[in-house]
């Protein structure tokens, strides 16, 4: 039995495991919505805040929601895009709607989940995953010289912060082992932080003005706005989380040496789904389960909920502490940019990771992947090619995810060849083929998810 100071010492080891891909989605959009230190620190704050709450409700499992599972949720990186790509073009409030809704979705989808994978193989799955991760590179090198529009674009004192700042991450996650290894983003961006200050580049400001204490207000961008496109973007961004938790599902099973049950699945995703609805009423993000807290209670062979229990209530109170979210609203964009090229690498990484799995040396299979992914990142590096196209089409066909994800799906209904398909799906286990999860090495030492 684990004395209380073991399980929060526990706890405690797996916020730090997660904290990096947790702040680090904030962080990047609101560095790319400009918004003002006092918003970032509360965006981060009603993040860490929400990630508590969606725990606690996963680990307690209920008849219908929570998987009774020793999860951690956190936001979800595959909804940064979407989210910039929304607000750009409209507003907060709009994605926010749509983070609603989706999440409304997730909750009533959850039953009927098997059949909507059939839709989504590896093939699609892979392909959406990369051109997620290739859409967002420039905007890592945007940060990287220091933010778009900032008066030093392309300094060298920028570039030199976020060469030092990804070399960090990279020597850690080369030398390092375990826990240290799992915060390798973290490390990076404390280093380049420090470098920066050393150089006169931060400014603590924003922490001396944050207050101590404020609980998480609903609806602080505004009342929620609605869009059928952007709804339609979150719903899809949710399908690939959604197929992606049911890996990390099936490897805490393997972890704790139990069976995960259909009906433990869906129950997960429907809490993950209330989750992302709390995520849009308290102005926060997307959640899904963290891959890289499954491999700490590998390591530390500890498989008590009541340790997850303990780490959501630290996020909870971590939550209602705005002076400690401003602390991390210091961190120069150069430093940010540093890093997210290992973390939207890392992405891109994983859908490559997963595409490694499909046959691409049969030619259909080729044309799906290849023709897919041109059209998504084309949309999303080159919207301009759709100037002349009637105006509420264009947030759709600008949308580098729609689009990609839109042409893979109907790609492969077009072009697979199906007996090809279920020889290859019928040599896998039987849940575990459906998930994104084959890049869970990768997040684990990123930080990412």
């Amino acid at each position: 039995m684990l004395s209380k100071r073991k399980v929060f010492t526990l706890g405690l080891q797996h916020v730090m495991a997660m904290y990096a891909g947790a702040i680090a989605v904030p962080l990047i959009i609101g560095n790319a919505l400009n918004l003002t230190p006092e918003q970032m620190a509360y965006l981060i704050a009603a993040d860490m805040f929400t990630c508590g709450l969606a725990t606690l409700l996963q680990v307690l499992g209920t008849r219908y929601f929570g998987s009774g599972l020793p999860v951690v949720l956190g936001c979800t990186f595959t909804a940064v895009g979407p989210i910039i790509a929304i607000a750009s073009t409209s507003n907060l409030p709009t994605a926010y709607g749509a983070i609603i809704v989706s999440g409304i979705f997730v909750v009533l989808a959850a039953p009927l989940y098997g059949k909507l994978l059939r839709f989504f193989p590896k093939i699609v799955t892979g392909s959406v995953v990369t051109i997620i991760g290739l859409s967002l590179i420039p905007v890592a090198m945007n940060n990287v010289a220091g933010g778009q529009g900032s008066a030093d674009f392309g300094a060298p004192h920028n570039l030199l912060l976020a060469v030092v700042t990804l070399l960090v991450i990279l020597i850690v996650n080369r030398v390092a082992t375990g826990f240290l290894r799992s915060i390798s983003v973290l490390v990076g961006l404390v280093v380049g932080t420090v470098l920066a200050y050393a150089m006169g580049m931060v400014n603590f400001a924003a922490v001396g003005d944050a207050s101590w204490f404020r609980v998480a207000q609903p609806f602080y961008f505004g009342t929620p706005q609605f869009s059928w496109i952007a709804i339609a973007t979150m719903i899809i961004v949710n399908i690939v989380s959604m197929v992606e938790s049911t890996g990390v599902y099936i490897a805490v099973g393997k972890a704790t040496e139990q069976k995960v049950e259909q009906k433990q699945i869906v129950s997960g995703l429907r809490s993950e789904g209330l989750a992302i609805v709390l995520g849009g009423i308290f102005n926060a993000f997307p959640y899904t389960a963290f891959s890289q807290n499954v491999g700490l209670i590998s390591l530390t062979k500890v498989k008590t909920r009541n340790v997850i229990f303990a780490a959501g209530g630290i996020m909870v109170v971590l939550g209602l502490l705005p002076k400690l979210a401003a602390l991390t609203t210091v961190i120069p964009s150069a430093v940010l940019g540093g890093a997210m090229v290992v973390m939207f690498g890392s992405v891109a990484a994983s859908g490559m990771s997963i595409l490694g799995e499909v046959n691409l040396r049969n030619d259909r299979n080729l044309m799906i992947v290849a023709c897919s992914i041109a059209i998504g990142v084309g949309s999303a590096v080159l919207p301009a090619i759709f100037a002349q196209m009637p105006s509420f089409l264009q947030p759709l066909l600008q949308n580098g995810i729609v689009t990609g994800s839109v042409a893979a799906v109907i790609l492969n209904l077009i072009l697979s060849d199906k007996r090809t398909v279920d020889a290859e799906e019928s040599s896998e286990e039987p849940v575990v083929g459906l998930g994104v999860d084959a890049s869970a090495g990768v997040k684990a030492s990123t930080g990412l998810e």
